[in-house]
């Protein structure tokens, strides 16, 4: 791979990196967007089943043969200089994004309630014309119970070290599924702003609790999501989209500490124009993969034709 190649992964990194910090913007699309997801997640694939081959055949006595052919499988040419980007695209959006919340709560969750509206549109178009009823259904009553949840008053103010691990859990999944924000899903159970500030904190103690979640999260659920995407795709797309609508309950921005909804104050101009701000941007991304794939495929129907044939 050339070296202009490998530095693009480093930028490309960095954009997942701040993506995962903002809420409503999915590192998944980014990954997505930037032609760099399937070998993510084939990567993220094999790493998992390195780590389940050597906890399973080295004290058996079967070796090491299995764990180095999934290691090889990698695309670590890809794999380490995106994480060279993600790392600090991620502290640096953290150390900004922190005194926005504290500073200007209502501000900033009307930019990030844009966000995640536009964002709803990737998993809504995955599943495809024409919806069926179940799907319809599925939608509906996942949003309903999002709804519902995120509505519910923070129990703690001291995050619970077994929900951050279990949160954690679920949040990396989001990194399998373009659309879905990991940062956002944090948001709804109130560990966004403790997660930033640990960042920032350099706390080490949540940190290593949360980084815990992370590697069951990709151990566990993010295969059972490859398995649902493939097997349930289209129903699976719609539970999703339903949970993102829902949830967007959380980001309304005027509310008060016990999560009930209040009419918009004085404010308005200024958080609707972030609002605003937060759907065009995530629309131009979701613009730009669509282009990016159109372009892909019509690569693909040229080199195609032009191909000789071959008895």
């Amino acid at each position: 791979m050339a070296l202009g190649e490998r530095i693009g992964h480093v930028f490309r990194g960095a954009a997942i990196g701040v993506a995962e910090a903002v809420p409503g913007v999915s590192g998944g699309t980014i990954a997505l967007v930037t032609g760099v997801y399937e070998r993510v997640i084939a990567s993220a694939g094999h790493l998992v089943n390195a780590v389940r081959f050597a906890a399973s055949d080295v004290p058996r006595g079967r070796g090491w043969t299995r764990t180095a052919h999934q290691f090889r499988q990698v695309h670590w040419e890809v794999v380490i200089p995106l994480l060279l980007g993600m790392v600090p695209g991620l502290l640096i959006a953290a150390k900004v994004l922190e005194p926005l919340l504290h500073d200007h709560p209502e501000q900033t969750r009307g930019l990030f309630l844009g966000l995640v509206l536009a964002s709803v549109l990737v998993p809504i178009s995955m599943v495809g014309k024409p919806w069926r009823g179940a799907e319809v259904g599925a939608l509906v009553v996942s949003a309903v119970a999002a709804f519902v949840l995120t509505g519910l008053p923070q129990a703690t103010v001291t995050p619970n070290p077994l929900i951050v691990l279990l949160a954690a859990a679920v949040a990396v999944c989001a990194l399998v599924l373009p659309g879905v924000s990991g940062s956002f899903l944090l948001l709804t159970v109130g560990l966004y702003e403790p997660t930033i500030n640990a960042v920032n904190d350099r706390d080490f103690g949540y940190l290593a609790v949360f980084a815990a979640g992370m590697v069951i999260g990709l151990a566990l659920f993010v295969k059972l999501l490859q398995w649902l995407l493939e097997k349930h795709r289209r129903m699976t797309l719609a539970v999703m989209a339903g949970i993102i609508l829902g949830s967007l309950r959380a980001l309304w921005p005027w509310q008060s500490e016990d999560r009930s909804m209040h009419a918009p104050g004085d404010n308005v101009v200024s958080i609707l124009g972030l609002f605003l701000l937060g759907v065009v941007l995530v629309s131009a991304m979701i613009v730009a993969e669509r282009r990016r794939l159109r372009r892909a495929a019509r690569d693909l129907t040229e080199e195609t034709y032009e191909a000789p044939n071959v008895r």
